[in-house]
């Protein structure tokens, strides 16, 4: 079977608060020949990892790496490595991915009220600039 993990499937198998849930996630997880992992499945989880379960960014980095290199996962390696950047960096996931694909969709400057994005993103070689 070739699925899509919607975001409480990844977490069920990380977290394991619900052991009920994580072994049907286990279960369809080792099965499966092949699991799409979406940009906005990764965003979700790292919130929900950092926010309700209070893990930190050496640990959900370290999740999201197993996920990647499983051999059944497909995703959007380029991407999900830019926004292990600026997550590994002391930022935001999300802020990495976004700006990963805005500069793929053709454009140059990622913009931001978040200094602090702006500031990590500009070390990685991207073009910022912070909107006062």
């Amino acid at each position: 079977m070739k699925i899509t993990a919607d975001t409480n499937v990844l977490i069920r198998a990380v977290v394991r608060d619900d052991e009920k849930q994580a072994m049907a996630a286990d279960k369809i997880l080792k099965n499966a020949e092949i699991i799409a992992v979406t940009l906005p499945s990764l965003c979700e989880f790292v919130w929900v990892l950092r926010r309700l379960y209070e893990f930190d960014q050496k640990e959900i980095a370290a999740a999201i790496r197993a996920l990647a290199d499983s051999a059944n996962v497909a995703l959007n390696r380029p991407a999900v490595e830019a926004g292990l950047a600026v997550l590994e960096a002391g930022g935001d996931f999300a802020d990495g991915l976004i700006a990963y694909e805005g500069r793929w969709l053709g454009a140059k400057t990622f913009v931001s009220f978040d200094k602090k994005a702006v500031t990590l993103l500009a070390k990685q070689a991207y073009e910022t600039r912070l909107l006062h």
